[in-house]
């Protein structure tokens, strides 16, 4: 008999707290979702680009790119990096964030984990080449931001890729 009292009891407080919290978006209708009198939100398109930031479009910075499943350079790799490592040091107003991506396989977390892997390995073989460390920063979007749309090799082998943005200090 006191389990039945209790249950009661329990679903009368919850029943009070959902009405009054019902009571409480009634009044303010931004609890609601309503963001007609939100001056904070804008009608304006976001600016967002879904293939990432440089992806080969700033002269002088190469993007890198990876073997399937990998954070190790390759010889080709490291070359581009020795140019960017030239770029990063005559621009010594930026920061440059490194950006690592993968290709579409495997699961959110795996990919994440390999993208940063990737940017980590090229920031560290930056600062091989004499660029400082505090001039980079690593970010991972694992398969977040494909360049090349498609489930087949030459997509996948275009998005397992590091890419750079300069950021002004």
């Amino acid at each position: 008999m006191t389990r039945y009292f209790l249950f009661a009891a329990l679903a009368l407080m919850l029943t009070t707290v959902s009405c009054s919290h019902a009571k409480k978006v009634e009044d303010n209708p931004q609890a609601a979702g309503d963001t007609t009198k939100d001056d904070s939100v804008t009608e304006s398109p976001m600016s967002f680009d879904p293939t990432g930031s440089d992806s080969g479009r700033i002269e002088g910075l190469q993007t890198i790119y990876f073997s399937y499943d990998q954070a190790q350079l390759s010889g080709d790799a490291r070359k581009g990096l020795q140019s960017n490592s030239d770029w990063i040091k005559a621009h010594k107003d930026a920061v440059v964030q490194v950006e690592g991506h993968c290709d579409s396989r495997g699961s959110t977390e795996y990919n994440l984990a390999l993208g940063e892997r990737r940017a980590k390995a090229v920031r560290a073989y930056l600062v091989s080449l004499g660029v400082d460390a505090n001039r980079l920063s690593v970010i991972s979007y694992g398969k977040e931001k494909p360049i090349v749309q498609g489930d087949n090799e030459e997509a996948w082998s275009k998005n397992r890729r590091a890419n750079f943005l300069p950021i002004k200090k």
